[in-house]
């Protein structure tokens, strides 16, 4: 869903509960590049506002990085 948006998209998804319904979602998408944190945010909420809508995705934690930001993080 989230690539169908942002197509350059690198997604990278953990179902924190196992149940299917409680994710962590990290984006790195040059779509970010000028925006500030919630406005990234609400791209990826934008992309999963159907499964948002019908409870399909129950609770969502995002993290938001731009390809140059992804690459001066230790975790990249």
């Amino acid at each position: 869903m989230i690539k169908a948006e942002l197509p350059d998209a690198q997604v990278q998804v953990q179902d924190l509960t196992g149940g299917g319904d409680h994710y962590q979602v990290t984006v790195v998408s040059s779509h970010f590049a000028g925006k500030g944190l919630v406005q990234q945010h609400q791209l990826v909420y934008g992309a999963l506002g159907q499964a948002m809508s019908t409870e399909a995705i129950h609770a969502l934690a995002v993290k938001t990085y731009t390809p140059e930001s992804w690459q001066a993080t230790p975790a990249s």
